[in-house]
């Protein structure tokens, strides 16, 4: 991974989602000025959070934007689940795996990477050359004073994946051991690319603002005391009412998972956040704010402060036309 030399500051940006348009608007707000097809910052960096790609109008402009400036040493960019889903899509399954691809072709996924693949139809060597710069995305980064990491800050199983993986990449290898639940490979891109989650009693579901139907929800990491279900939710679509009065188990609060306040600044994204970005915690802000959705396309300007600052937040609220 690249070193701080010759930068001021970092400037954290949120998931894209293919908001090409409203990315340089953000870019341009902060202060970058394109120079030879590349966006710059004179002494600043700019570090993404990953899901770069699908859902927005503009999937391969962005990857182009984003790829050129971590080429150039501008930028540097983590790998998102959609990302890693992307990858999964593409490659085939190991044998006896009983499956075709790595992630299955089914109707909810390719609604997911469908834009993607409209977008780059006539540019199939492109979308391949993407794929393969997929691999070399980090699942995260430790920049001493503050780590980035796309949904959740597992200590455990990142330690474990740097031994692995020092330079903190995945291969095929371990795309190819995803498919097996429960295994290390699952449980690493499903804690630090998705999140912690938990079942919804009494085998409910829910159907998601995204029309997905699901048996599970979104977690806090964070939360010291919790004492309902509710307590614990993070994610846009809120629990029923009964349900979130729920109390939890003892059991229950003691498998989940804490990052303390002691602990070095963490920025994610993927959790469609709305309102006016501000911090989470004083050590913890996460920057998706729904830009594909019209929301906003949210950046942390980081210049060496331990805790979080609440001026330090830039945006730009999405157009109907981006």
């Amino acid at each position: 991974m690249q070193g701080q030399e010759g930068h001021t500051g970092y400037d954290v940006i949120g998931d894209i989602h293919g908001c090409a348009h409203t990315l340089t608007l953000l870019l341009d707000r902060l202060g970058y000025r394109q120079q030879n097809g590349v966006w710059r910052h004179p002494s600043r960096q700019a570090l993404f959070l990953g899901d770069i790609i699908d859902r927005g109008p503009r999937i391969r402009e962005a990857l182009h934007l984003v790829r050129d400036m971590v080429e150039a040493g501008t930028a540097r960019c983590i790998m998102g689940n959609h990302e890693f889903n992307a990858l999964g899509w593409s490659t085939p399954a190991p044998a006896g795996s009983g499956r075709a691809f790595v992630r299955e072709h089914t109707e909810r996924n390719l609604r997911q990477v469908n834009d993607t693949l409209d977008q780059f139809a006539a540019w199939p060597d492109e979308w391949s050359s993407f794929l393969d710069w997929f691999y070399t995305l980090p699942l995260f980064l430790d920049m001493g004073d503050f780590r980035m990491v796309h949904a959740c800050w597992d200590h455990g199983l990142i330690d474990a994946f740097l031994a692995q993986y020092p330079d903190g990449c995945l291969d095929i290898d371990f795309l190819h051991a995803s498919v097996e639940p429960g295994s290390f490979a699952e449980q690493v891109q499903d804690r630090l690319l998705r999140g912690t989650g938990m079942r919804l009693p009494h085998g409910l579901s829910m159907t998601s603002k995204d029309g997905l139907r699901r048996s599970f929800f979104r977690t806090k990491f964070w939360e010291e005391d919790p004492q309902t279900y509710g307590d614990i939710q993070f994610q846009p679509d809120p629990l029923p009412d009964h349900i979130a009065a729920r109390p939890l188990t003892d059991r229950q609060k003691a498998e989940l998972l804490i990052y303390g306040l002691d602990e070095p600044i963490l920025f994610v994204g993927h959790y469609w956040q709305q309102g006016k970005p501000s911090p989470i915690r004083p050590n913890l802000a996460c920057l998706d704010y729904s830009a594909v959705k019209f929301g906003k396309m949210v950046a942390y300007r980081w210049s060496g402060e331990h805790r979080l600052d609440r001026n330090n937040f830039v945006w730009v609220e999405v157009p109907r036309l981006d």
